[in-house]
């Protein structure tokens, strides 16, 4: 019985190793990890939001759907509090929750606010690419 069990837990662990990469997931911004993204050239999206805010709400399961794609597997995501990092907002020229900001490295490639559509914050992310 014991080596059947091994077998089981064997096999579970190569599936786990087998796995497509996780989805991006947002992280909080930080100005360290930024500026390593943005000189390593990677696709960044940054994210303004704030947990009241219904169109941050409606923006994050789209965000999460589009990251998983392969295309997208390199994409950072760095989420910037609208409530508590005044100082980032500022920075960034950002006045609103629910601002998306695209970057190619150290390029803005796009801005957005307030946007909904899947297809327009896909297209966002594309200019990342």
């Amino acid at each position: 019985m014991t080596t059947r069990r091994r077998l089981l837990a064997l096999l579970a662990f190569a599936a786990l190793g087998s796995a497509p990469a996780a989805a991006a997931e947002p992280v909080p911004f930080s100005q360290g990890a930024f500026e390593a993204a943005q000189k390593a050239g990677k696709p960044i999206l940054v994210e303004v939001s704030a947990p009241w805010c219904p169109i941050c709400k409606t923006q994050k399961p789209i965000l999460a759907k589009l990251a998983a794609e392969p295309r997208f597997k390199e994409l950072q995501i760095f989420d910037i509090d609208f409530d508590s990092q005044k100082d980032l907002l500022r920075r960034l020229n950002v006045r609103m929750q629910s601002t998306l900001i695209a970057y190619k490295g150290e390029t803005e490639t796009g801005r957005s606010v307030g946007e909904t559509q899947p297809e327009w914050i896909e297209g966002l992310l594309e200019k990342t690419l």
